[in-house]
């Protein structure tokens, strides 16, 4: 593939010089005029601009530096004309900005030193280049990124370069002298393409044809070997594989029985299966899949004819269901029908071999043995060496073989019988009257079965093989194999040990294969030595892919290495070098400081002339590949703007996660300022709600007091207990006295109704005052009612109306109780016994009356009130 690609190439060679020419040759950032012959790059004008450029290798903006060049790339009628090898548009195409000037994948010859002179591109392969050498002759080569090319190079046979060389005499004196290139790839591809496959710009493993895979490492179905090449002519599949031996395993076979929904017969032209003997179609409609009438399915997948005189017998056993006319089922053995016994009109049974005709018996046939009629037709058993057959008796060969038929024929039945399974011919070796079936042999099988031992099989057993003569026999292996192909003595695999190495049996398996399952396999075709089938099994590797790493075979080492053919590695190159051909800072291919280039294969500082720098991707200074006139010598008029850096002020639309982010800053700026305009407004309102608390002497309820609040309601204790104001403590005073007073009236009542010892009187006829008791009241409710009324304790009923309404006193702290007592101990209990009535105005009736019957107890005698006479009574009461 090479060769053609770089037929033309190098035989233009060095024969075409460019003449000098003054020119300005530009890099992104600056412009240099001159005399220059590079030819490397794109030329760029634009009317109205009387100035054409070249450009280098590079990118190239609206804002790119100096101001004349940004004017050409600016221009609307800026005209791009490319190089050989930069792009593969017409020329004259319009410019669009950004604009990369890059080399396409591949290489550029040029016949001198720093890119001059007429250039020929040559694109990569598309197969592998394997072992072709082509020599070629070059002063400088241009490569494009990520690409590398393998040369042969003086006494070194191998140098890979990876940048371009802007003069090949400044390369170390181990890669000068005549080139010859071996292979040029992209190093684009991980992992790395195989030997059978190429590196494409894209990434991707081009294959040879046969090779598949992602790195193109094994064959596709079909194709066998190191080469992968197809499987013979003739094979439906071989024994294929990158290891395989291509050996035939199944061979083409015409008119299969399953083509035409066939089981036991062979397909025709028509697409019609014939049946071998005793098969016929099935009833869901498959050819050749059921046994036919008077034939019954054996053990062995086989269909037998039935026992004579049986019209229908059952599968696997064979039992007689239905006798044929004038035969009976032998009552000893149920898969035989026993014949009718032949009689004359008058009922006399005729012997052997005669038949009944009218009041006589008749001989049969000489080729009957029996029979029932005077025909051969009308055999029940046919004579000797004779076999009943549609109905006749007929004759067979010497093999047995029945007349007119492929049935072979069986002494015990004494019919025509079906060979065997799968088998279209057949026959019995000496046939004579003592030969049974199964001496039968097969000499005949359905498409798709071979022989074997005389039986049809679906492939040949162990230490035999299918004979290339008729590929339907197997043929046994000699002694020396254990198995074999093609012949008796191409062994696959060897008895005693041995090892099969091409169809031989050996004590060891030669370089370049490896030893498993007893045969001698060969190794992958990147492999030298190996350990397995696989690619990434070698031990050791061939010239073309030289470099051993985890087990796989490549063509060469990192950018920044060298392959050391003395240890067989990778070593690193010098820390001066972008990559190199050997050890130490002498043997640098390119330089690994954008401020040196290459000497002799060292690396010097550039020593740029004319302000100008290294070129990247080039490995040279602007200054040598345009040289500039001395000082003091014309050449005309320099164009405007070549080295005044441009002014130019453009407007950029945002991008959309810049205007994302901005829009992101406002909101966040806008959430802080309302958070700290709220926590402002927050501290404010909580001075003020403090300052009213104080002014009010409310207590602050914040938190704290909240979570308290309802620790004291779920578990039922107060520790703290809010302080409580003046009026609620003499309430509860006032309470508390009252609660008192109320249960010493209630004693003295219930001493006067029921504690008067020595009494004569019955109790009083008034009623209980503990019965009453109104919902919802405490214990001492029904006493404290009834103490609190006049009307209560004299008659011993409860008021049902209202109670009257007592005066409301206007001062309220008018107690015994006062303000200056709240502190101390607890009051002393009353003396309502002793305490006067005072009233403020003249006694009502009932009060008088009231106090008329109270009397003084005696001393010694029990406090109570003894009733008076009520008839006549003043009580206002009972009035």
């Amino acid at each position: 593939m090479l060769s053609s690609i770089f037929a033309a190439t190098f035989a233009f060679g060095a024969s075409v010089v460019a003449q000098s020419s003054s020119s300005v040759v530009c890099v992104a950032g600056q412009c240099l005029q001159g005399n220059s012959n590079t030819t490397l790059g794109a030329t760029l004008s634009a009317s109205g601009i009387s100035t054409e450029v070249l450009l280098l290798p590079g990118q190239y903006a609206s804002t790119t530096n100096p101001e004349l060049l940004h004017e050409l790339l600016t221009s609307s009628s800026a005209k791009l004309s490319p190089s050989t090898g930069f792009v593969n548009s017409s020329a004259g195409s319009s410019v669009a900005l950004p604009l990369n000037i890059a080399l396409q994948p591949g290489m550029v010859i040029y016949p001198q030193a720093f890119y001059s002179g007429q250039g020929s591109y040559s694109s990569l392969p598309t197969s592998p280049v394997g072992n072709t050498t082509i020599p070629f002759t070059a002063s400088s080569f241009a490569l494009s990124g990520n690409v590398w090319a393998a040369v042969s190079a003086g006494s070194n046979s191998r140098v890979i370069l990876w940048n371009s060389v802007p003069d090949v005499s400044q390369l170390p004196a181990s890669a000068s002298g005549s080139l010859s290139l071996l292979n040029l790839q992209s190093s684009s591809c991980s992992p790395a393409c195989s030997g059978n496959g190429i590196c494409s710009a894209s990434g991707t493993c081009q294959c040879q044809s046969g090779f598949t895979g992602s790195s193109c490492e094994s064959c596709s179905s079909g194709f066998f070997g190191p080469e992968c090449q197809a499987c013979p002519s003739g094979c439906t599949s071989c024994d294929d594989g990158i290891s395989g031996t291509g050996r035939c395993l199944v061979p083409v076979v015409s008119n299969l029985p399953s083509s035409c929904n066939c089981i036991n017969g062979e397909c025709g032209a028509n697409g019609q299966c014939t049946c071998i003997n005793g098969w016929t179609s099935a009833s869901n409609g498959t050819q050749c899949a059921a046994c036919a009438a008077g034939f019954f399915l054996d053990t062995n997948g086989n269909c037998e004819i039935c026992q004579l005189g049986c019209q229908q017998c059952a599968d696997g056993t064979g039992d007689c269901i239905t006798c044929a006319s004038g035969f009976t089922q032998d009552g000893n053995d149920r898969t035989m029908c026993d014949a009718i016994p032949q009689t004359t009109s008058n009922g006399t049974t005729c012997p052997s071999g005669s038949y009944g005709a009218g009041s006589t018996c008749a001989i049969c046939s000489p080729l009957c043995t029996t029979c029932t009629g005077p025909n051969s037709n009308n055999c029940v058993i046919c004579g000797s060496g004779t076999y009943k057959f549609n109905g006749s008796c007929v004759t067979t060969s010497s093999g047995g073989v029945c007349s007119g038929s492929n049935m072979i024929a069986n002494n015990n039945k004494h019919e025509c019988d079906t060979c065997g399974p799968k088998c279209t011919t057949c026959q019995i070796s000496s046939f004579n009257v003592a030969s049974t079936v199964n001496q039968a042999q097969c000499t005949g099988c359905l498409p798709g079965f071979v022989l074997s031992q005389g039986t049809c099989v679906t492939s040949c057993p162990s230490g035999t093989f299918l004979s290339p003569q008729d590929n339907l026999t197997c043929t046994a292996c000699s002694s020396s194999c254990t198995s074999c192909a093609g012949s008796a003595t191409t062994c696959l695999t060897c008895a005693n040990n041995l090892l099969a190495s091409n169809g031989q049996c050996v004590n060891s398996c030669p370089s370049n294969t490896f030893s498993s399952s007893g045969a001698c396999v060969s190794c992958h075709p990147d492999c030298a030595t190996c350990s397995g089938a696989s690619f990434n099994q070698c031990t050791s590797c061939n010239k073309a892919l030289p470099v051993l790493t985890s087990g796989r075979c490549l063509a060469t080492c990192s950018q920044n290495q060298y392959f050391d053919t003395t240890s067989s590695t990778c070593q690193s190159c010098d820390s001066s070098c972008a990559s190199c051909s050997g050890a130490g800072p002498n043997s640098c291919l390119a330089c690994s400081s954008s401020s040196q280039v290459l000497r002799g294969g060292t690396c010097t500082s550039a020593n740029c002339t004319s302000s100008t720098s290294v070129v990247p991707s080039l490995g040279a200074c602007l200054s040598e590949l345009v040289l500039v006139s001395p000082s003091g010598t014309s050449s005309g008029a320099l164009p405007s703007g070549l080295t005044t850096p441009t002014t130019t002020t453009t407007t950029q639309r945002l991008q959309w996660w810049e205007i994302l982010l901005m829009a992101l800053g406002c909101a966040f700026i806008f959430v802080a300022f309302l958070y700290c305009w709220r926590r402002r407004a927050r501290k404010q309102r909580a001075k003020d709600t403090a300052a009213f608390a104080s002014a009010k002497a409310l207590h602050k309820q914040n938190w704290r007091w909240r979570l308290a609040r309802f620790g004291e309601r779920l578990f039922g204790h107060n520790r703290n207990p809010r302080p409580e104001s003046e009026e609620i403590t003499l309430w509860k005073l006032r309470a508390a006295e009252e609660a008192r007073h109320h249960k010493e009236m209630e004693k003295l009542i219930s001493a006067h109704e029921y504690s008067c010892s020595g009494s004569s009187r019955s109790p009083s006829p008034l009623p209980s005052l503990h019965p009453y008791k109104r919902r919802g009241s405490h214990d001492y409710s029904n006493a404290n009612r009834l103490s609190g009324s006049m009307y209560s304790q004299l008659t011993g009923e409860v008021r049902s109306g209202p109670e009257p309404r007592q005066p409301v006193k206007s001062n309220l702290l008018t107690s015994r109780f006062s303000t200056t007592t709240l502190g101390s101990s607890a009051p002393k209990k009353p003396n309502v016994l002793k305490r006067q009535l005072t009233p403020s105005r003249p006694p009502t009736p009932a009060e008088a009356y009231a106090a008329s019957v109270r009397q003084s107890p005696e001393p010694g005698s029990p406090h109570c009130i003894i009733p008076t006479n009520t008839d006549g009574s003043r009580n206002p009461f009972r009035k």
